[in-house]
């Protein structure tokens, strides 16, 4: 707005000829703040980053499970020894440890998202400063400019070709022209032109002010790991209800034995059914990965999205901003029809005062002609990615008259037109090109660029991100197919791509020339690379087209053009410079602006996703052979064989504490679909066998023992037997062998050993193996197992690929 009122009073010619010069409103007082602030007149609503503290604690302690096991260990503690009712101290730490690592994601999230924090510009005093979102008051003068969010109700004061749109709130993609008095609703944007308006409704009671809370808090949107995690628990509750009772009722009614003893052994054979941990993991596993993220500048504003890019099979690429960097340079200026190069000079120098928030080709022509004359701007169109380019009037201060556009040469241009035949060869080499054309129409006509003249043209080189190159040559190693999807000149567009080695920078397509019908529109896609000419909406439109033939979409960008495709895109990605709108829509923002955080990204997710998915294996595995021996005991009508102490141990050695290192561990693999059923395809065939084994070896010492201590003795072996077996589970999961993974292994191995050899931990544990034969037996039945999991797993694999 400074800039135009620049030009509206420029010299004193100027001042003589044209109108009166129009004051600016200066904006509220700090006085008149002061007392707003007072009232309570305040843009108060608290924009989070994340959950609270309350509702981390809440989400952490307050689960079904947890109450479930809450009950059995206030049981236990009245009714058996401290050591069965270890597996309620351990419940006390997991939970413990989940609160404190999305604590620490959170202070992460809370910080990244201060520094990505847009600020609007407010008038005071007749000062335009920036300020946060939460500090504007009643009756402030919002400034706006291209790309700005409008972040609270209001009334336009100053319009300047101002276009707004409203698409977010009224699903309506096209702009809506605003004049001083119209209405203003927040959460709308600013896609051409400025403005001022002024806040009229604050806080609560604007029209969309959830649209900014939502956009940037902590959310556990739609994610497959979470719905089957859920699907599985739904599952394992339904199972676990009816055998729970069975398991009551067998060991309280229909055998005559102990009380005490019959309630811990019931107990002890709830307790392992529920794989409590495994929502715990899987929230500590989220909640680091935006820790490492954070340390690289990367905003996740929503969990999942980190999962959802690891799944994600095509990206769309902005070209500006994302492969190129924001600035450009004016390499060569081409008068056309011998055209005089020092008035052109003079027209670039007016056409970029004219606009006070220039874009980046705008900018260019700004550095390499400042503007040296005193020619007032009687009326400008600013630039729009719909129209593909920008114009203004000018009375040149010599009884002269003249209206000017600058944009794509494609667009201003006629089909036929020769000039188009020069341009085309400098879009091959990757330049960007403008053509400057004089117009007799105006510029508020529909058709002022028909007949439009053309008078030079403004050759740009674009600025190559440096690490661009590196990051396709990623994506394509993963088999992630890339798409560069810009509004720029298709043959410029494959141009750039081309020196990037992109797969496909050869075919480059014209969208002006796309289908409209979305399953021809998507086939052009799935076939080509690189596209130009595209506009916002038809942005929209090739997403949704490649989201109807099954593929996982991300889209990055940094414009206003960007935000409806980002919108509806699976996964969002905005650069951290870009416009507020983008960054309000994506749920991923690249902070450090730089493309090439996107593998970091991508690898996270993967790490998350491939190791979660191996330890659910063992999670789902207990809660497998947990129910089966259950269901066995009950049609048995046996005593249970175990205490808790007995699956506590187990648990911690042969699935708590391998989990999370597992689940914290480098992983590469490709993120692949069908969680449940990956992960239960091994789970079944595990705990199947792992309960078949553990039962035969508990009848053969019921018949082998006899006399006092018989039970502890049974225990024993069917323990022994338990063990093993689960710890081949878990050695087939640390599969492929490192270092670090066999000295885990190893480590689980000598702790159980440890708990058998030493006496204090032998009558800790109620652990003994009596004599030789039923335990080398017990290992022998193990080794069995074992020999049997291999083939199961080797079976499924093949029947069942995932």
């Amino acid at each position: 707005m400074t800039q135009r009122a620049k030009i509206d009073t420029g010299g004193s010619e100027a001042e003589a000829v044209g109108p009166p010069v129009v004051h600016r409103p200066a904006g509220l007082t700090s006085a008149e703040v002061a007392e707003r602030v007072a009232r309570g007149e305040v843009n108060d609503v608290p924009v989070r980053s994340s959950r609270s503290t309350t509702d981390i604690v809440r989400a952490n302690v307050f689960t079904r499970f947890n109450a479930i096991i809450g009950v059995l260990w206030v049981i236990m503690l009245f009714v058996a020894p401290i050591q069965d009712s270890l597996f309620g101290f351990v419940i006390i730490a997991n939970t413990g440890i989940g609160i404190i690592q999305e604590l620490r994601a959170k202070k992460t999230l809370d910080g990244l998202a201060v520094i990505g924090e847009a600020k609007p510009s407010v008038r005071r005093d007749g000062v335009a400063a920036e300020i946060s979102t939460s500090e504007i008051v009643l009756g402030d003068l919002i400034e706006l400019g291209p790309g700005d969010k409008v972040v609270v109700d209001g009334e336009v004061a100053e319009a300047d070709s101002l276009e707004i749109d409203e698409s977010l709130l009224t699903g309506e993609a096209d702009p809506v022209v605003k004049k001083p008095g119209d209405r203003m609703m927040s959460g709308s944007f600013v896609v051409a032109g400025g403005g001022a308006f002024t806040a009229t409704k604050v806080g609560r009671e604007a029209y969309a002010a959830q649209l900014a809370e939502e956009a940037s808090r902590f959310t556990l949107v739609h994610s497959e790991l979470r719905t089957g995690i859920s699907t599985i628990l739904k599952y394992v509750t339904w199972m676990m209800v009816p055998t729970a009772i069975g398991l009551v009722i067998s060991q309280l009614v229909v055998k005559d034995d102990n009380f005490k003893d019959a309630v811990a052994r019931t107990v002890g054979g709830i307790v392992p059914m529920i794989p409590e941990g495994l929502v715990l993991l899987t929230s500590v596993a989220f909640a680091i990965g935006v820790v490492r993220l954070g340390r690289k500048q990367c905003l996740v504003q929503e969990l999942p999205a980190i999962e959802g890019l690891a799944r994600v099979d095509v990206v769309c690429l902005d070209k500006t901003g994302t492969l190129t960097e924001g600035g450009m340079d004016v390499t060569e200026l081409r008068p056309l029809d011998g055209g005089d190069e020092s008035y052109v000079r003079k027209v670039l120098g007016a056409l970029g005062e004219s606009d006070p928030r220039p874009n980046a080709s705008l900018q260019a022509i700004i550095d390499a002609y400042p503007d040296t004359v005193e020619w007032r701007c009687t009326e400008a169109l600013p630039f729009s990615s719909a129209r593909k380019y920008s114009g203004a009037a000018f009375s040149e201060g010599n009884g002269e008259n003249s209206t000017w556009l600058l944009g794509a040469p494609d667009v201003l241009l006629s089909a036929g037109d020769p000039t188009l035949t020069e341009i085309d060869h400098l879009n091959e080499q990757g330049l960007r090109v403008l053509l400057l054309a004089r117009t007799t129409n105006g510029l508020d006509s529909p058709e002022v660029a028909t007949g439009a003249r053309p008078t030079a043209l403004v050759v740009l080189e674009q600025r190559l991100r440096p690490d661009a190159a590196d990051t396709l040559a990623y994506f394509a190693d993963q088999k992630v197919a890339t798409k560069v999807i810009s509004g720029d000149n298709a043959v410029s567009v494959g141009a750039v791509a081309g020196k990037l080695d992109m797969p496909g920078a050869e075919h480059t397509v014209d969208a002006r020339h796309l289908p409209t019908d979305r399953e021809e529109m998507a086939k052009v896609l799935d076939e080509n690379a690189v596209f130009g000419r595209v506009t916002p909406q038809q942005k929209r439109d090739m997403v949704a087209a490649l989201q109807s033939r099954g593929h996982t979409v991300a889209m990055t960008g940094d414009g206003v053009n960007d935000v409806l495709a980002l919108k509806d895109a699976d996964i969002g990605v905005s650069m951290g410079s870009g416009s507020e709108a983008t960054r309000a829509v994506a749920q991923i923002v690249l902070l450090n602006n730089s493309f090439a955080t996107l593998p970091s990204v991508v690898a996270e997710g993967r790490r998350v996703i491939g190791n979660i998915t191996r330890v659910a294996t063992l999670f789902l595995t207990k809660t497998v052979y947990s129910v089966l021996l259950a269901v066995l005991v009950v049609c048995s009508q046996v005593e249970y064989p175990f205490l808790p102490r007995h699956l506590t141990l187990l648990s911690t050695l042969t699935i708590g504490i391998p989990a999370f290192f597992l689940a914290l561990a480098p992983n590469k693999e490709r993120a692949k679909p069908n969680f449940v059923r990956r992960v239960m395809r091994y789970a079944i065939p595990g705990g199947v066998i792992a309960a078949a084994a553990t039962f035969t070896t508990y009848l053969l010492a019921r018949h082998h023992y006899s006399g006092e201590g018989a039970l502890e003795a049974e225990t024993s072996a069917a323990t022994l037997t338990l063990f093993l077996v689960s710890m081949w589970v878990l050695a087939i999961i640390a599969r492929p062998y490192t270092w670090w993974r066999l000295t885990l292994v190893a480590t689980m191995g000598g702790a159980f050993l440890l708990v058998l050899i030493v006496p204090w931990l032998q009558d800790f544990f109620a652990l003994k193996l009596v004599g030789v034969t039923m335990p080398w037996t017990a290992v022998a039945i193990a080794a069995a197992g074992g020999v049997l999991l291999e083939f199961a797993w080797a079976w499924v694999s093949r029947r069942f690929p995932a």
